[in-house]
């Protein structure tokens, strides 16, 4: 059942004629790939309305697959034991990309990995082989790589409990990430709920040449749109430059998408799809894609006029586009490779480069290896090394075995690469880097997909640029952030200068991939006779217990734990790195929220004011002296608060130690959704302008919650230290399921009631 079945896609496919025909009955015109593939996927169409409404119906849908890393699995499969049900509804797959830490080398750090994570490696291969789930096992590879070689089909909808499940979009798939909740609620067989999203239109023309690639387009992109302009919608790509991007340098531009906060991103099915997906042995696939590809791309009459059908539309010309390069702090800082030395010495960002490494979820495909090794080969027939540390990241040990064989893993080290584990690695925090000392500044250079502060290493002042595996390359030629390979030279050991040629390279391997060991486990026949044990003392992993239905009564008189200034992402709510080791135990790794969130009153990074007794302590210090004298609390936040990682750990943690709701100015999707599954109050300022009123030593109330319903506003009074009393409004997005959510606790506290009824 967890691995892809022929028989499961051929199901889908004979069930969409009939599936379009309705949609296109009900909307009366052509529709978007979007569309064709969203209506495939609905539970139910929505009552009382003809069809859903963008960015207003909530809808309910059926995902074909849903796919977990290790760390969010964690929380995950916990959840999923709550429930008490025997196996997954739907296939489901673990993956073990995310604890692996980089330190010295692929080999060592492995083996590191195994020692220091048995524990919770055996707990996540026995519950995955108790209910069902296919397991992939350390060192198999990072998720979204694993899922686009064996997993991603066109047309068809997946989730995943990563942000960056987004990637199979490269292949057709409509792939979203979620929180672990959402997940469970597929895997016990629930319908997964989701705003109907808006559809921006992204129109390719042109063709890619030089040193431009795939990783280029998403960095424009980004750059137009801001970690923001995604959010709420789904990026669909169209227009003739599509067909001229390889399969996995498409699915790079979508795995980044989740950069602009978008719902995930999707381009419609082409030979280039046809042609991987033969190439990773599912031929049968491509050939039942190529029979039913009219229901895999957009209606013809949504190219020639889609201004009729997108709610927004970016042009970018392939032919005109430059190479690019983003950061530091943000993906939406973007300028091309040309512009970027006179910015570098503007701004005053430090010349000399530390670090470039390639690879990640995003950019490890063959064609990217490729691309960096052909570059890596001018370099070596020239006589120049890499002038800084040079780190390679597989995605996966498919890649691994053919880039090894096939001798691009040769030249990369030749030039003084040094190859990781097929893992996450730097790209989530989990470096061990020894040439730097907390505080230093300095610049790195990545192929990555996210560039947070403290998100590569955990140093704040790491200053980390993003660009494509080739530019990555060679900016480690030349050590400095100033360089531009399109007409800088680089110096030889005899003292010439040579300029490098733009790489070329195949797309996929003329020999085919090779995989001796794939890496994947099979899920017994019959689970029931085995244990999933969780040691009580350990401080890995933690049995949940469900969190407490709401007593009915309006929330009175709370503080305020925090009011975060500008971006708090989930890394500043619940830091990665050196943390992760603790995603399985709840109360562990609630010592990290918010340490990373800058405290608007003091402009310091976790910590605040405990308003009992009157001392700085770190935020969460503060969180269990309230939930100790049973008081709960609150935190305001800004613009786009929880942008970034899926992790439900960001919204666990704060129910865990007693917050009550959290109010900002707006939401990331993800983060919103995660706190309404754990059954806390997102609200968002009527009045922007009103999040200035809450001073640190307020104490809010939230009012009129028993009249809590659908697109009615709740009153918050502020409760100043003079005794003024502010009243104001604040707006919600709850549908009538998840003020039951609320209601009984968390979204699985319904789940469960409703099973053992």
């Amino acid at each position: 059942m967890t691995h892809l079945n022929p028989d499961d896609v051929k199901k889908l496919y004979t069930q969409l004629p009939g599936k379009y025909q309705e949609a296109r009955k009900r909307y009366g015109r052509p529709l978007t790939l979007t569309e064709k593939i969203l209506t495939a996927h609905l539970d139910r169409w929505p009552e009382g309305a003809q069809t859903p409404v963008r960015g207003e119906t909530y809808t309910f849908l059926r995902p074909d697959r849903v796919a977990m890393q290790d760390a969010t699995a964690q929380m995950a499969l916990l959840q999923f034991m709550q429930a008490q049900i025997k196996t997954v509804a739907v296939p489901t797959t673990v993956h073990c990309d995310h604890l692996i830490q980089a330190r010295v080398g692929a080999e060592k750090d492995m083996e590191q990995a195994l020692t220091e994570n048995k524990e919770v490696y055996d707990f996540l291969s026995s519950a995955s082989a108790k209910h069902g789930i296919g397991f992939w096992k350390p060192g198999a590879g990072i998720i979204h790589q694993v899922v686009l070689e064996n997993y991603a089909v066109p047309g068809m909808m997946m989730i995943g409990t990563d942000s960056h499940t987004p990637n199979a979009g490269g292949l057709g798939m409509i792939a979203i990430g979620v929180g672990g909740a959402d997940a469970v609620d597929v895997m016990v067989g629930e319908p997964w709920g989701v705003r109907w999203p808006k559809v921006i239109g992204v129109h390719l023309k042109g063709k890619l040449n030089g040193w431009t690639s795939p990783k280029d387009v998403i960095l424009k992109l980004a750059g137009i749109l801001t970690v923001a302009g995604g959010t709420g919608a789904i990026i669909e790509y169209f227009g003739p430059g599509t067909e001229s991007i390889s399969c996995t340098g498409k699915a790079t531009i979508t795995n980044m998408g989740a950069e602009l906060g978008a719902t995930t991103s999707v381009f419609p099915f082409d030979d280039r799809m046809a042609k991987y997906l033969s190439a990773t042995e599912r031929k049968e696939i491509a050939e039942l894609a190529q029979q039913h590809k009219q229901y895999l791309t957009a209606d013809p009459e949504v190219e020639k006029d889609p201004k009729s059908f997108y709610d927004q539309i970016v042009e970018i010309d392939l032919d005109t586009l430059e190479p690019y390069v983003v950061g530091p702090h943000t993906p939406d800082l973007a300028r091309p490779v040309s512009e970027l030395a006179a910015e570098v010495k503007a701004k005053g960002y430090p010349d000399n480069l530390r670090f470039a490494l390639i690879g990640s979820c995003t950019n490890s495909s063959y064609e990217d290896m490729s691309r960096a090794a052909n570059v890596a080969k001018q370099a070596k027939d020239k006589g120049i090394k890499a002038q800084i540390g040079f780190l390679i990241t597989p995605g996966s040990e498919q890649i691994y075995q053919t880039i090894g064989r096939d001798g691009q893993l040769g030249l990369l080290e030749s030039i003084g690469g040094t190859v990781l584990a097929n893992a996450c690695g730097p790209c989530i925090g989990q470096w061990k880097r020894e040439d730097i000392t907390p505080g230093e500044t300095n610049s790195i250079i990545t192929s990555f997909n996210r560039n947070f502060q403290k998100r590569n290493d955990g140093n704040a002042e790491t200053l980390a640029f993003i660009g494509s595996p080739e530019i990555v390359t060679a900016f480690a030629l030349s050590g400095s952030l100033s360089f531009n390979p399109m007409k800088d030279t680089l110096e030889t050991t005899d003292g010439k200068q040579v300029k490098l040629d733009p790489p070329t390279a195949p797309e996929l391997p003329e020999k085919g991939f090779i995989s001796e060991d794939s890496g994947y486990v099979a899920p017994a026949k019959d689970g029931s006779n085995i244990s999933v044990k969780v040691d009580p003392n350990s401080d890995r992993l933690q049995l949940l217990e469900p969190f407490k239905a709401w007593d009915g009564k309006d929330y009175t008189d709370l503080p305020v734990l925090l009011r975060a200034l500008g971006k708090c992402t989930t890394d500043h709510i619940s830091p990665a790195g050196t943390w992760l080791k603790y995603r399985g135990h709840l109360d562990k790794i609630s010592n990290n929220m918010f340490i990373g969130a800058i405290n608007s009153y003091t402009k310091e990074a976790g910590t605040g004011l405990d308003v009992l007794d009157g001392k700085t302590k770190s935020f969460p210090e503060v969180a269990r002296h309230y939930k100790a004298e049973g008081l709960g609390w609150i935190v305001v936040g800004d613009q786009n608060y929880g942008e970034g990682s899926s992790r439900e750990h960001a919204a666990m943690s704060p129910r865990f130690l007693g917050c009550k709701a959290v109010v900002v100015r707006s939401f990331a999707r993800i983060h919103e959704t995660n706190l309404k599954k754990q059954g806390l109050l997102a609200f968002t300022f009527a009045n922007p302008a009103d999040y200035d009123k809450i001073q640190e030593k307020d104490r809010v109330s939230i009012v009129g919650l028993a009249q809590l319903a659908p697109g009615k506003n709740v009153e918050m009074q502020i409760k100043h230290e003079d005794g003024r009393v502010d009243k104001v409004e604040l707006k919600h997005t709850m549908t009538p399921e998840q003020i039951e959510w609320f209601k009984a606790g968390s979204a699985l506290n319904v789940i469960k009631a409703q099973r053992e009824s």
